[in-house]
């Protein structure tokens, strides 16, 4: 369906009103609910990091109350199987014919909404079959093929603190998360808050404000969001920047063991794109695209042993590196 001018503003104006709904539940967290909500209109998928206890699974789970779809959640544990998350046959008996036959049995990744609950605690295979999901919106078994129901959003969690029997991701698969967010914890106010709106009888009732082809009509919206080429030659320099066998810069070449590929740029004016319609502008602006930086970058620079041992983090290197491409002159 061909949105009209009508119909694109009353679109929009959903979006705010997605954001109160889930405040009706979640206290505080302003930016994570923007950065989670962006991901959602780009289309992408999201890693959660952040100790126990700080709502990540919460935020998911009204988040998926907001937006009226189907939510499913999936504990990962080393013993978890690629068919426990995709599906399995099973033999089944027509009645009339008496004549078996075997049925795909769909598994929990049929859903629109999927929290994969500490992904680093699962073996690379299980991790493999998450991968397929998230980059091809589909998923094989037995030679054959079927696809994921749309809007598919995976948000999957890792805790930064438990690090024992885990499988660390590869990052060929951080890299296809569109975002890594960092939960921190809540402020003396928020976290008043929080005491006093958990620990009574109230219950917040959070509605649906979307459906499922609105957003799909939303994350279509993103893509024609208009950004000018020197904003695109913008985020092209920053992407190069950060590779240390290309870039001129001396601490890149000191602290970063491995670069962004073009990926990360792709995401970074997508996500751009996707936080311009959610401010309610149809194009991006550099304040979009230094808001949308580390989460987009942080786990697409690799630091070097000496970085760690001096305390150096990914964000602390895209913090240092826009400030020197914009004095750089790239716009």
């Amino acid at each position: 369906m061909e949105l009209t001018e009508k119909n694109i503003k009353a679109l929009l104006d959903k979006l705010p009103q997605l954001k109160t709904e889930i405040q009706k539940v979640i206290v505080g967290q302003d930016a994570i609910l923007d950065e989670l909500l962006v991901a959602f209109l780009a289309g992408g998928h999201c890693l959660l990091e952040g100790v126990p206890g700080l709502a990540k699974t919460l935020i998911v789970k009204t988040m998926s109350q907001a937006l009226h779809l189907a939510f499913r959640r999936i504990q990962f544990t080393p013993d978890l199987m690629p068919t426990d998350i995709i599906g399995t046959e099973i033999l089944e008996e027509d009645h009339v014919t008496g004549k078996r036959f075997f049925k795909f049995n769909k598994g929990p990744l049929f859903a629109n909404i999927i929290l994969a609950d500490e992904i680093n605690r699962t073996p690379p295979k299980t991790q493999s079959a998450l991968l397929e999901a998230m980059q091809e919106f589909e998923v094989t078994y037995g030679g054959q093929t079927y696809p994921l129901d749309k809007p598919f959003f995976i948000l999957a969690t890792q805790n930064p603190i438990e690090q024992a029997g885990t499988y660390p991701l590869p990052e060929a698969q951080l890299d296809r998360f569109l975002l890594l967010i960092k939960i921190g914890y809540p402020t003396p106010e928020e976290e008043f808050a929080i005491l006093n709106r958990t620990t009574g009888t109230k219950k917040a009732n959070v509605q649906a404000v979307i459906t499922a082809d609105e957003i799909i009509q939303a994350q279509a919206l993103v893509r024609q969001v208009t950004i000018n080429e020197d904003l695109t030659r913008y985020v092209s320099e920053i992407i190069r920047a950060t590779r240390p066998d290309t870039t001129t810069i001396n601490y890149i070449k000191e602290w970063v063991r491995w670069g962004a590929g073009p990926r990360a740029g792709q995401a970074l004016i997508l996500t751009a794109k996707a936080r311009a319609l959610l401010k309610g502008r149809y194009s991006v602006l550099m304040e979009d695209i230094h808001a949308m930086a580390p989460a987009v970058l942080r786990h697409r620079i690799l630091m070097n042993f000496k970085a760690e041992a001096e305390g150096i983090t990914s964000d602390r290197v895209t913090e240092e590196l826009i400030k020197v491409v914009e004095r750089k002159g790239a716009l």
